[in-house]
């Protein structure tokens, strides 16, 4: 297959095209040899080896047949719907969208119309479900040996400064690390409903970018497991962590913080004695040749990750609304949950 890429940002210029550089190197009957097409009505970035850079949709469909083109969507959420009709229109048909699928609700019954009017095969990008170390916690949720889940804590912390100040592709913290852990949650603890949520403005001196500082949200999952999600993006250190509580022991993973490295780690205690492992974890780049077999078979065997992803994209649009709700105050002795926070009873 060939590819096209949307969105020439972080994700699409710095994520995307280098994994694609690595997995067409890797499986390469997967792909065909020629140039990846890519564009960004924005900006037309300076040519890169094996890609040619356009400036529109309608000049990169004279270069290519949509019949046999994955078209990842790397724009900003508020705008996949109308890419992905502009795509849909043209007859592209297998589509890739970066986390989340959409900005809120409305967005995304735009793109599950889409999706039925245009037969449109969806896969919205989720490494951490593809991740080495998401299986291996799955298989001590399943496996037994440290008894039943009873929590899940999820830490998403990084520096988002600059990004945030200069470029605000994304219009709420909630849209930028918290779908992964939100993800990660229901793929470990299964469905779920949001308790509380809560977020807050990013300030350096007198500017201040409304909701870009952090966000948190709480689950009560059906199986009675209750999980907690952090993303603090004014954090000095950058950090991926997730805690398990088991009710014989626990597990604490770190994902890999950055491109830079392609490890996880995992430590499990039970009974007092700590396991500690290393994991190789190129999970991007996993997920990527995942996607691309599941195109290359018959039907739509995206349609269940699909229905997956909007679930997550549901779950986030209750916390945001939430944080749109007046503020409830801390109780006394706590610590106030941020300038826009609420519970739901």
């Amino acid at each position: 297959m060939r590819t096209l890429v949307v969105g020439l940002g972080r994700a699409g210029a710095d994520l995307h095209l280098p994994v694609l550089a690595r997995a067409r190197t890797s499986v390469r009957q997967l792909f065909d040899d020629r140039p990846i097409v890519a564009c960004d009505p924005r900006r037309l970035p300076p040519e890169r080896p094996g890609v040619s850079m356009v400036g529109s949709l309608a000049e990169a469909a004279t270069l290519l047949d949509p019949g046999d083109t994955v078209a990842h969507v790397c724009t900003p959420p508020s705008v996949r719907a109308e890419v992905m009709a502009e795509l849909a229109e043209r007859g592209f048909r297998n589509v890739i969208a970066e986390k989340p699928l959409a900005a809120d609700a409305d967005d995304l019954a735009r793109v599950i119309r889409l999706r039925r009017k245009h037969g449109l095969r969806i896969a919205v990008v989720e490494p951490w479900l593809t991740s080495s170390l998401t299986v291996r916690l799955m298989e001590l949720v399943r496996g037994g040996t440290l008894g039943e889940p009873k929590s899940v804590s999820i830490v998403q912390n990084k520096p988002r400064f600059r990004r945030s100040l200069t470029r605000p592709s994304h219009l709420t913290a909630f849209d930028v690390e918290l779908p992964h852990g939100v993800a990660l949650a229901l793929r470990l603890a299964g469905s779920a409903r949001v308790t509380h949520a809560a977020g807050f403005d990013l300030t350096v001196g007198d500017v201040v970018v409304p909701r870009m500082g952090g966000a948190r949200i709480g689950l009560r999952h059906n199986s009675g497991v209750r999980t907690e999600i952090s993303s603090d993006l004014t954090s000095p250190v950058r950090e991926r962590r997730i805690t398990v509580e088991f009710e014989k022991g626990s597990a604490v993973g770190h994902y890999a913080v950055s491109d830079d490295d392609d490890h996880a780690q995992l430590t499990v205690t039970l009974n007092g004695r700590r396991e500690h492992e290393v994991l190789r974890d190129d999970s991007l780049t996993e997920w990527v040749l995942r996607a691309y077999r599941l195109f290359h078979a018959a039907g739509d065997q995206h349609a269940r990750g699909f229905a997956f992803a909007t679930d997550v994209v549901q779950l986030l649009s209750v916390a945001k609304n939430i944080c749109a709700e007046p503020v409830i105050p801390a109780a006394r002795g706590e610590a106030s949950p941020g300038p826009v926070a609420a519970h739901v009873r």
